[in-house]
């Protein structure tokens, strides 16, 4: 299928009880068979096609199937056992008409699609997918309010019956809400006929109203209390639960592994023999003659053996032993396919996709190139792949790129491929290969073509490289991303790993092209042919990943985060991390020195405490002398039977007063910050801009934080002077600041509108150090003069309970005993009874779905929070609780980043961001601009959750400029 094209798919169930309810009874003459509702559905498929098939009623099909439910058992019941268990059983004398029905639309030359498991709805929602992200529209023929949820600027109804086309307006002027409301009107009214129970005394208008001013359904029962009229107000909140389930009856599944594909669609024209030969059979005179009429054929040359096959097939019907359908259900028939076989053709669907990689074709000159350009174009979406000679985007040249327009369809262009042997001998690059100025010439328009998408994985790598070679990417999307979107948490975003989960297909490994050890090569020594093999099928995996991730969005309802979170940022951080932020070399040599010297110190007084020299760096000498020699308390041995001496098991020590652990623990962290930072920085520097230039990930966390490497920038500790000198070696270059702007306290002012605690609401409204009115209000003690002891514990309460902290981790970071502590936690619930609440609700809800939301409705899954395991659930439920905060406080900051640079621009301001660091921005601005830039940066952050989210409390953001980044901070 492809852009222009229309498929009309049939509601075939719908069709089957309206063709036996608008005539009345009919049986076939010569042994009285019931073939009523065969007559109906003939009729109205036969007037169907022929009105379709002229192309004077303006919409012409080019594509056609009927889509029937396979039994009344599907997926649903699963959710909801009394689902559709109302129904009665159907009329007798339609149950042997369903066989019939389904022979019918083979004579029709016509595809008859269903599948175990999935009502026919599924399968019409999956197609009309498939057919949207081919190009084309689908028409669904039924009047069915189920479908109408599909409706939008690609598909529309038809009821054949009034005659009548059913869009967006349509929808609207029906129901009162536009079609992507209507999963939530019909998750309040339910369904009396398929038992789908909604909220009671909730009809579609009371329903529309409901929405038009709440928004959606988990706004709605988020706020149920609102809603003035006390019996609607109490019938949804005692039944919330109710519309919750309700809406996952009706949602329709957008990914039904279908096995039959659109190309089996194409539409035929009709075959008069076979068709006519049906109808004889079926004794249908009129019909019979009407098809005869139109198609040209003779009734009289039917071979009368042919009818008579077919009289006789017919004549016993389908084969009853199956699964009896409920009214407005249907049977299933002896065929065609069976469990059996349905498995069968899945495992060939799956070998195929594996091995279905077709050739690709290698691209040696422009005319070529500029042909699969021109395919691209008129596809309107490829996968597009570089491949390079390192995995650092500012280092990397590049050797060569892939493109795919479709699955199977895919080509490599090499650039600057080279063979071992020639370099050694001064020869340039490989022959037979596209120039890199005729290449560049060739896709720079495409990639720069907003009306052509363009689909990659890990596309920030892309983006980056040939944004680096004059060449901007736009209109895209990220498969890694998407996954990211669907499924953070419950497993790894690579290609390689995606195309396992979702193609059971194995990536060729990189390795076994470039090698490893001390054998590896670059990209540009690999031969062209395995360059070949391996690129394309990167790029087709992509686009066979992006059919597959996409409408998950869409039928998840996360494609406002994908759009709004995730893609608009891939740009931001590219040239965030394409203008990196200098060092001072000299400044870090003096920090490493002075690093070393405190470290040998240190050494001594181990080596003194301990009563013997040892190496200080291996666990087993260390966990010997700490736990065999000294016994100390707390030992406990690892798998190899070495103690284990891990940072949470010294600082245990050292909180309990023993000397060595604690020397210990400043010895590790002096080496590490010499290692990690002092030492390591200046290797980072870039050969040509002098500066650092750090690799931002976007999908590497649950909760959507960013993390930072080649150098890790987000992890350089600031409790400790040492881990603050080492900001000071960031600075802005001559005649400029940085500027550090940084969020106050967002993840406890989140934590005031989500829990919604008046006490923090107020006190953030207001002004209040926090940390003092919570000392205040646990302790009784005034704000005013209130000791710096005090005020210190609640502020490691108030952010411990965010992480879910227990009573022994506070004691440890308190020094407190641990009774002390769990008093401490046990106070704080009791004057701030809305957290308890939020952290029990969260747990509930984190079991029930197994994720989690943000407030911008980022999911992050804990598949672990009902393991049998108490370590693994306590752990997935501390992190579930946490993960709503953290969660919803990085989302804010990546709308602030996305929305920074356009306010920059217009604004007229050259400030540059250049690094995120959890809840800050640092930028280089000119020296005389810092003055502007310091209130609209504030501005552009402590507004970012607008209009999106109303926060309860003001966020505030500090913001300062110096020459270097600890005095900025």
């Amino acid at each position: 299928m492809k852009k222009g094209d229309h498929l009309f798919l049939i509601d075939g169930s719908g069709y089957i009880f309206r063709a036996y309810h608008a005539l009345p009874p009919l049986t076939r003459k010569s042994d009285g068979l019931p073939v009523g509702a065969v007559s109906g559905f003939c009729n109205m498929l036969w007037k169907l096609m022929k009105d379709a098939r002229n192309t004077d009623v303006g919409v012409v099909p080019t594509h056609f199937a009927v889509i029937f439910d396979y039994s009344s058992k599907t997926f649903r019941n699963e959710l909801y056992a009394e689902y559709k268990s109302n129904r009665s059983a159907p009329p007798e004398d339609l149950i042997p008409q369903f066989g019939l029905i389904r022979q019918a639309t083979r004579a029709f030359d016509l595809p008859c699609i269903e599948m175990e498991g999935f009502e026919a709805d599924d399968l019409i929602a999956t197609y009309a997918r498939l057919a949207c992200e081919a190009g084309g529209d689908t028409t669904i023929i039924s009047s069915d309010k189920d479908l109408m949820q599909l409706v939008g600027p690609s598909v529309s109804m038809y009821d054949p019956m009034k005659d009548r086309q059913i869009g967006i307006p349509e929808v609207i002027e029906k129901w009162g809400v536009p079609p992507e409301k209507m999963i939530d009107l019909q998750a309040l009214t339910g369904d009396s006929i398929d038992n789908v129970p909604g909220i009671p005394g909730i009809g579609p208008k009371t329903a529309a109203l409901l929405i038009e001013q709440f928004g959606d359904l988990d706004t709605l029962l988020a706020r149920a209390g609102e809603i003035k009229q006390d019996k609607r107000r109490q019938s949804i909140i005692d039944n919330a639960e109710k519309a919750r389930i309700s809406r996952e009856l009706v949602r329709l599944k957008y990914d039904v592994p279908v096995v039959d594909p659109l190309e089996d669609f194409v539409l035929q024209p009709p075959n008069g023999p076979k068709l006519i030969s049906f109808l004889k059979a079926m004794e249908f005179s009129s019909l019979t003659r009407r098809v005869a009429e139109t198609t040209g054929t003779d009734p009289a040359a039917i071979d009368a053996e042919q009818i008579r096959v077919e009289a006789g097939v017919q004549a016993h019907g389908p084969d009853l032993d199956v699964d009896v359908p409920v009214a407005n259900g249907e049977g299933k028939e002896a065929g065609p396919l069976t469990p059996a076989q349905l498995a069968k053709s899945r495992a060939e669907m799956a070998t195929a996709e594996k091995i279905g990689l077709a050739e690709p074709e290698c691209i040696r000159d422009r005319a070529t190139l500029l042909a699969w350009v021109a395919e691209a174009r008129e596809a309107g979406a490829v996968a597009f792949r570089t491949e390079t000679t390192s995995l650092d985007p500012m280092l990397a040249e590049l050797v060569g790129f892939s493109l795919a327009t479709r699955p199977g369809r895919a080509a490599y262009v090499p650039l600057a491929h080279r063979s071992a042997a020639s370099d050694l001998l001064g020869g340039g690059q490989r022959e037979n290969q596209v120039s890199f100025d005729d290449a560049m010439a060739a896709i720079r328009p495409l990639l720069a073509d907003p009306s052509v998408l363009k689909i990659g994985h890990n596309i920030k790598y892309d983006w980056l490289l040939m944004h680096r070679l004059g060449v901007d990417i736009a209109a895209f999307d990220d498969t890694m991303l998407m996954s990211y979107v669907l499924d953070a948490g419950t497993g790894g975003h690579s290609l390689d790993a995606l195309a396992d989960r979702w193609l059971d297909h194995a990536v060729i490994p990189f390795k076994d092209l470039v090698g490893s050890g001390k054998s590896v090569v670059t990209f540009d020594f690999v031969d062209i042919e395995r360059a070949t093999t391996y690129a394309a099928e990167g790029a087709d995996l992509a686009i066979r990943l992006w059919r597959v991730l996409k409408p998950r969005l869409t039928a998840n309802g996360l494609v406002s985060v994908y759009e709004r979170l995730e893609r608009p940022l891939i740009p931001v951080l590219a040239r965030m991390e394409e203008r990196g932020i200098t060092v001072d070399r000299q400044m870090l040599s003096r920090l490493s020195g002075e690093l070393a010297q405190r470290a040998a110190a240190l050494e001594d007084e181990i080596y003194q405490v301990a009563g013997e020299k040892f190496t200080i760096g291996s666990p087993k000498q260390l966990g010997d002398i700490l736990f065999g020699r000294m016994g100390l308390p707390g030992g406990s041995k690892t798998k190899s039977g070495q103690w284990s001496t891990t940072a949470q098991v010294l600082e245990e020590l050292a909180a309990e007063g023993y000397e060595l652990p604690r020397k210990i623990v400043d010895w590790r962290q002096l080496t590490k910050l010499k290692s990690t930072y002092t030492d390591a920085l200046p290797d980072y520097i870039h050969p040509d801009t002098r500066r650092v230039h750090t690799s931002y990930a976007l999908a590497s966390t649950s909760t959507g934080r960013l993390s930072s490497s080649e150098p890790n920038l987000q992890n350089i500790p600031i409790r400790t002077s040492e881990g603050r000198r080492i900001r000071t070696a960031f600075i802005a270059d001559k005649g400029n600041k940085l500027v550090s702007a940084d969020y106050s306290q967002i993840e406890l002012r989140v934590l005031a509108h989500v829990a919604d605690i008046p006490q923090l609401r107020q006190a953030f409204a207001d002004g209040v150090d926090i940390h003092a009115m919570t000392a205040s209000e646990m302790f009784g003690v005034p704000v005013a003069g209130m000791p710096s002891e005090v005020r210190r514990r609640a502020k490691a309460i108030n952010f411990g309970i965010i992480y879910g902290i227990s009573a022994f981790g506070l004691a440890n970071q308190l020094s407190i005993p641990r009774e002390e502590a769990s008093d401490y936690i046990k106070r704080y619930f009791e004057r701030f009874p809305g957290i308890k609440d939020y952290m029990d609700g969260t747990k509930a809800f984190a079991r029930e779905k197994g994720y989690v939301e943000t407030i911008f409705g980022r999911r992050a899954h804990y598949p672990e929070i009902r393991s049998s395991n108490p370590q693994h659930r306590a752990f997935n439920e501390r992190a579930a609780i946490n993960a709503p905060i953290q969660g919803s406080a990085a989302d804010i900051i990546r709308r602030a980043m996305v929305r920074m640079d356009a306010a920059l621009q217009e604004a007229k301001l050259s400030a540059r961001m250049l690094l995120q660091v959890h809840d800050e921005l640092i930028f280089e601005v000119p020296e005389e601009e810092v003055e502007q830039t310091l209130p609209l940066v504030r501005a552009v952050m402590e507004n970012a959750a607008m209009p999106a989210v109303n926060l309860a409390v003001p966020l505030q953001v500090d913001a300062r400029a110096a020459v270097n980044w600890d005095e900025a901070h």
